[in-house]
């Protein structure tokens, strides 16, 4: 029998404290970096699938659906503990988060939406951004460095094989799409595809030694 079908399986058991969810929480914290809403929502999820379990079980549901209205505010009050002791920093999770994304060839763009999926808030958002990949000119550079990524990976720009394989057209428009999709500037992506191979490649490894 598999894992899941184990935790599938296994018996509700009493309705989950405040000392199990922060044991919870805390190996939660000890596997995974966390902003205080994603811990959050981890230990929402477990108390409503102790609210599903025990209903399945044949527990009266009107009674399950009161104890879990009742325990799930202790998940809301353990993300903010752990922020108080210092278990979690939204500030450094932003940070970290930025630029490995950025890395990766992620957009200014994109990483902010990342951000906000994470429970991050716009303001610390952007204060996050600006500290990890800079502001104005720094800022640009380092969006033409991972525009610079993306291209790599699709072997596109400087990094296409064939330097003599005509585009068409619609090839161009497609591709235009791709770094647009990926939230780069129509500017960003003419630089880059225009960019000669060396120069596009040290910018990637500055970008990769500054991050």
């Amino acid at each position: 029998m598999s894992r899941r079908s184990d935790k599938q399986n296994r018996p509700a058991g009493p309705p989950p404290e405040r000392k199990d969810l922060h044991a919870a929480a805390a190996a939660h914290l000890a596997r995974f970096a966390a902003t205080e809403r994603g811990l959050a929502q981890v230990l929402e999820r477990r108390i409503l699938r102790w609210g599903q379990r025990a209903t399945e079980e044949g527990q009266d549901s009107a009674s399950v659906t009161e104890t879990v209205n009742r325990i799930r505010p202790l998940a809301t009050d353990i993300a903010r503990e752990m922020v108080s002791l210092g278990a979690i920093n939204d500030q450094a999770f932003a940070r970290s988060r930025a630029a490995r994304l950025t890395r990766g060839g992620r957009s200014r763009r994109a990483v902010q939406m990342q951000l906000a999926a994470k429970g991050i808030a716009a303001e610390d958002a952007t204060q996050a951004l600006d500290q990890a990949l800079g502001q104005d000119e720094t800022a640009y550079e380092t969006e033409l460095a991972a525009a610079l990524v993306l291209a790599r990976k699709r072997r596109v720009g400087p990094f296409q094989k064939d330097v003599e394989a005509e585009t068409t057209p619609e090839m161009d428009s497609r591709l235009f799409n791709v770094f647009a999709r990926a939230g780069f500037s129509r500017a960003i992506v003419e630089t880059v595809l225009a960019m000669d191979p060396e120069e596009a490649e040290d910018r990637i490894l500055t970008l990769k030694a500054n991050l």
